[in-house]
């Protein structure tokens, strides 16, 4: 391949996910709504309330404030610039940008990984060993959790980001995605890439099919627990509650393991983006809902902020 059919620093094509349609139309304007709900009434708030409300410093809640963060952050780093792409009629990313994508998005998803298995243990804890929670769960150790998912996702991503920007593409750079994805990236150059593809497959082990595997065991452990119990009513609320987030964990688990663990061979880019819309857009707004709204020590501190600020203003 010849130094003009190859380039490291030129704009890149992104083709992404909508057309020029009315169905897309459809579809752009309910990823709007998405984004403004999970940025501002969702996470942000879930955010707001676990700072001000005392009741809310736990060790769960420590977890779930850094995991709507990351919510946040992922769905900030990809959406708005598929927004601003659909308004103007653009489908450049520059080389700057899309490194900042590739840089920033494994971090998120290798951290929220992290942190959902963490979450996971600490209902583990908090229903089989109830006794021990304190130890356990002390805030040395929550913090260490969330300080090591930070370290460990920045590592792995300095590493794949550094790579991925090393390998020579094609020109035109014309990525089969809505963001700078490693996997479609790789699709666009001009060298074999099979030797890294295998590094990616490694790091897929280590933060999506570990930590799911360990989610699933602390889940079946916290229902052989409650169905000891004997109770219920107890036996109703827990597998109302696990039910419902491990229907988030597959959500969030199942895209990301296919596209990340799943032969190539396999991968349509029109469905590693169906995919990757569970995983940026869907999981990050649902997650306050299914972790939090539906707890009511969260809804009693919706219902105190609320009460605050009406005596504040009269």
């Amino acid at each position: 391949m010849s130094p003009e059919n190859q380039t490291s620093s030129r704009d890149f094509i992104l083709l992404g996910l909508f057309s020029s349609s009315r169905t897309s139309l459809v579809f752009f304007s309910s990823l709007c709504i998405l984004f403004i709900l999970t940025v501002t009434e969702k996470n942000a708030l879930l955010n707001l309330l676990i700072c001000r409300d005392y009741c809310l410093h736990s060790p769960m809640y420590f977890l779930l404030s850094h995991l709507s963060f990351m919510d946040i952050l992922h769905i900030s780093n990809i959406v708005p610039k598929m927004i601003t792409n659909f308004l103007s009629g653009s489908r450049t990313m520059t080389f700057a940008g899309c490194g900042f994508q590739i840089f920033l998005s494994p971090i998120l998803l290798g951290e929220e990984c992290l942190l959902q298995m963490a979450m996971s243990y600490d209902h583990y804890v908090a229903i089989c060993q109830p006794l021990h929670y304190a130890m356990l769960m002390s805030d040395r150790v929550t913090v260490l959790m969330v300080a090591g998912a930070w370290l460990v996702g920045t590592l792995n991503s300095v590493v794949h980001t550094a790579y991925v920007l090393h390998f020579p593409f094609c020109e035109p750079v014309v990525i089969d995605h809505y963001f700078c994805q490693i996997p479609a990236l790789m699709r666009s150059s001009c060298v074999d890439t099979s030797q890294y593809e295998q590094g990616v497959e490694v790091s897929a082990v280590i933060f999506l099919f570990t930590p799911f595997s360990m989610i699933s065991v602390s889940y079946i452990k916290i229902l052989h627990t409650v169905l000891q119990s004997k109770s219920s009513q107890a036996w109703k609320k827990s597998f109302s509650t696990c039910s419902f987030h491990m229907v988030v964990v597959v959500m969030y688990y199942g895209p990301l393991i296919f596209t990340y663990m799943g032969h190539k061979s396999y991968h349509i880019p029109g469905q590693d983006k169906f995919h990757s819309i569970f995983y940026t857009t869907l999981t990050p707004t649902l997650n306050p809902v299914i972790y939090s709204f539906r707890n009511k020590d969260v809804l009693q501190a919706m219902k105190n902020m609320l009460t605050s600020n009406f005596y504040h203003k009269y």
